[in-house]
Formats: structure tokens, sequence, C-alpha cells
């Protein structure tokens, strides 16, 4: 089957796998789900999984954030932030994206949605919208908060899930993890992107 916009609108408007896919990639002892301690202090925030076709394949693009930033230094992820006052989430994921990649809203067709994560060590539940954009995308880059795109290939989640230890602000920790140009993508990129991927998957394989 030809994974093209219509068909990937069509696989985000059925039922979501959500936290069976997020388990796959979720840090050991960490949680899915706010406790009730937690409820109170949740944060929000979304992402937008944007895709492309680069030669002839479906891809992501990934960002990686810089060394200098406070939060996230180094870590690959998608374009997004905090919903400020007065924003809806899909309003946030655009501006993010402009700020941070240069691709304006009048270039992106959004696809759907991917279900909600919280991320427990943050405090922010993300909100991830698919966005897709026909032609090939020219990235202005903010150099204060993106140190490069990487155009990920879908095909690259059908690979083994490898595990990686990492430094974290509280020690060194063992993750599942995709590694790609010798990047390590894990924590909420990764939950999302095997979503993402569990998605089409389950559909193209239903309709065949």
């Amino acid at each position: 089957m030809l994974i093209d916009a219509e068909n990937i609108k069509k696989a985000l408007s059925q039922s979501l796998p959500g936290q069976v896919s997020h388990r796959k990639m979720l840090p050991l002892n960490r949680e899915l789900s706010a406790q009730p301690d937690e409820l109170l202090r949740i944060k929000h925030s979304s992402v937008l999984l944007l895709l492309f076709k680069k030669n002839n394949e479906l891809n992501v693009c990934l960002i990686k954030r810089p060394a200098h930033m406070k939060h996230h230094a180094g870590q690959i992820g998608l374009p997004g932030g905090r919903i400020e006052k007065g924003e809806t989430a899909l309003e946030t994921a655009f501006r993010e994206t402009w700020e941070e990649i240069g691709i304006s809203r009048e270039k992106i067709e959004i696809l759907g949605s991917l279900s909600e994560l919280y991320v427990q060590v943050s405090g922010f539940q993300i909100h991830p919208f698919v966005g897709w954009i026909s032609e090939k995308p020219a990235f202005i880059i903010n150099k204060n908060e993106v140190e490069r795109t990487i155009s990920f290939p879908l095909k690259t989640l059908k690979n083994i899930i490898e595990e990686a230890e990492i430094e974290t602000f509280t020690g060194q920790l063992k993750v599942p993890c995709f590694k790609f140009e010798n990047e390590i993508i894990w924590g909420a990129t990764a939950m999302i992107l095997s979503e993402f991927y569990d998605t089409i998957h389950r559909f193209t394989t239903t309709n065949q």
C-alpha cells in the first residue's frame, strides 16, 4: 500500500495503540500516567511530527537540541514546546515549528494527532500532532534552539529496539532507544515515533 497523506490520515482516524506503543520505549522505573500527587503540577506542551518525502521515502523531521540548552541539551526531539496562555495545543505546535525550523503553518497539512503522553520526570503532558509538507522542506534553523535537523526515514523504525546508557541530571540511565546517524533517540520522542509506526503498520497490513 502507498503510504501517502490520505492513508496516514485514515490510519490516524482509527483507534490508536497509545500506551501499548509507549511502553515499548518507556525507561525503567518511569510511569506513563501522572500519580495523584503530580496531577496539580502537570504542565502542557505540544510537538509536531512533520512528515515529508525524501528520495521517495517517508521521513520525519527530528531536531537535535544544542549543547548549551538548560533542558534537553544534546537530545533528539520533535519541534515543539510549552503551550502558552491563550494558545491551543495545535497553535503551539505551529508556532514552535515556525520558530525552530522555519516551516510556516500555511505549508503544513495536519493529518491528525497521536495519543497524549505524560513525562514523569518533567511533569509535562505532551500533545503530539502529525503534519505533512508536500514540497521539499527548506529548513531555517533557529540556532538558539536547534543544532541541526535530521531526516529520519520511517522504515528505520522496523529495526530492533536497542538499549543505551545515557547521562541524565538524575544520573546514569539505561533506556530503550532507536539509533540513527550515531544519535540516540529515546524518551518521549521514541515513544511518539513508536506509536506512529505501530499505527501506520497496523493500517497498511490490514488494508493490503
